[in-house]
């Protein structure tokens, strides 16, 4: 994956945020009868008609296209709890409200392969979205305070995947300016430090190889 590839990115694409929440357990309801399937991942099943069971959901998202089973929306996805979660971001401009790390990618995905078993779907799929946005808009609060402050940490709770992925670049762009202003006990210069390493092997007396 490229945030994990390539050192000099520190993101992931939202593609690949999405793929890691598909080991997220999920309840399915089957309508057909089936052996339990045997992954590396663990076992799952048996199944049996109208008997509720849990799966990854990359497994629900599987079988749902071909038609073996219904998906149950979690919990927090209802109009009432989604509701009055929103109400508590929106009058808390501080504190964010405990949801699942990977709400944002699971509500697309279930919104992307079983919106038909999704009650109220477009009330819930506009609360999520709402949700969304009023939490990203505290994110920027804290960046900014963040940068304010000249501080080098930040505690936030309760963040989800999505929200830290967007959060990681520009806290590492904010803690090298803290040293390129001056504040060189903040944070050491990665250049810099790398720059001094050659110098002190460049000191040490090198034996000269034996001629074969």
């Amino acid at each position: 994956m490229a945030g994990q590839s390539d050192p000099n990115v520190s993101i992931f694409s939202g593609e690949e945020v999405e793929f890691m929440a598909e080991d997220d357990m999920v309840e399915i309801v089957p309508n057909m009868r089936m052996e339990p399937l045997n992954m590396l991942c663990g076992d799952f099943g048996p199944f049996y008609p109208q008997m509720a069971t849990q799966v990854p959901m990359w497994l629900a998202i599987a079988l749902k296209k071909r038609g073996k089973c219904t998906i149950r929306p979690p919990e927090w996805m209802s109009v009432e709890n989604l509701t009055q979660i929103l109400e508590a971001e929106r009058e808390s401009q501080a504190a964010f409200q405990v949801l699942p790390f990977h709400y944002v990618e699971i509500s697309s995905l279930l919104f992307d392969y079983a919106s038909g078993d999704i009650p109220d779907l477009y009330m819930v799929r506009s609360l999520i979205n709402d949700i969304r946005d009023a939490r990203f808009l505290k994110v920027e609060s804290s960046l900014e305070s963040f940068e304010d402050a000249r501080s080098s940490a930040v505690k936030v709770k309760n963040l989800s995947a999505m929200e830290v992925n967007v959060v990681r670049p520009f806290v590492g762009r904010a803690l090298q300016s803290f040293y390129k202003h001056g504040s060189p006990d903040l944070v050491p210069n990665p250049e810099a430090m790398s720059a001094r390493r050659p110098q002190a092997t460049d000191n040490i007396q090198r034996r000269p190889l034996r001629k074969r």
